[in-house]
């Protein structure tokens, strides 16, 4: 399947072994998503989106409206979305999305992890712009009926490219058309196991396995922090 596969694979089932973790940054975008944009995710498509991916976490059911009801409350706790920038090991940049009550603690954390792992924390726009922000759906390749048909139709809702992946298909789109997207498939009824904003390297350092894992082990303890919702590298994952 390839490195990158079996990357994405070893991570997915260590996020599953800590479920407590994963539905804290889960119910965080929960959070994040009703003070945008309120708590009906009729008229919440973010809202939408942060319910679809806790189904996919299998966060239960009444834990999602718990935490929906939770964000509504008028002391609800607010979470800022604040993003750092910085190098890993090997030269490999990182992008590190928080949602954070305490900037300061953060911070210091992140800058702990960079510094003890091998990395250094970077300035703002350091490396973002060696990045792409793209809208990701993940659907299954037997919802779809005519392949075809449905390119044509995803397009015109924004869709730029579909990438294979054993029985599922990637959709991607720019970051302006997520919402579009996220509709389109809304009104053919497909569901979506997995629904996110990426952050895609427009160029990608390869590495030796040893050096791979340096960085791996970097974005793990990044990982660990509950502050932290995504990592992002555009080490060469491909072989």
């Amino acid at each position: 399947m390839g490195r990158a596969f079996e990357y994405r694979k070893a991570r997915k089932m260590k996020r599953w072994g800590n479920m407590a973790r994963v539905f804290t940054r889960v119910g965080r975008e929960i959070a994040i998503a009703v003070k945008d944009g309120g708590p009906d995710p009729h008229y919440n498509p973010r809202l939408r989106v942060a319910i679809q991916n806790a189904k996919a976490a299998n966060m239960p059911k009444a834990n999602v409206e718990s935490a929906i009801k939770k964000a509504s409350e008028t002391d609800a706790k607010n979470y800022d979305e604040v993003v750092y920038e910085g190098y890993a090991p090997h030269g490999i940049a990182l992008i590190v999305e928080t949602a954070t009550d305490n900037s300061t603690r953060t911070v210091a954390n992140v800058r702990h992890v960079f510094s003890k792992y091998g990395g250094a924390l970077g300035t703002s726009g350091s490396v973002e712009y060696m990045f792409a922000r793209k809208g990701v759906f993940i659907v299954a390749k037997d919802a779809i009926g005519d392949r075809d048909e449905f390119e044509l139709e995803m397009i015109d809702a924004g869709l730029e490219e579909i990438q294979e992946e054993e029985d599922t298909l990637i959709l991607l789109c720019d970051f302006a058309d997520y919402g579009s997207l996220s509709k389109a498939l809304d009104e053919k009824n497909i569901e979506v196991q997995e629904a996110k904003l990426d952050r895609i390297p427009s160029h990608t350092k390869s590495l030796s396995e040893e050096q791979v894992e340096d960085v791996i082990n970097l974005i793990e303890k990044m990982e660990d922090d509950e502050d932290v919702q995504h990592v992002y590298h555009n080490m060469d994952m491909s072989e």
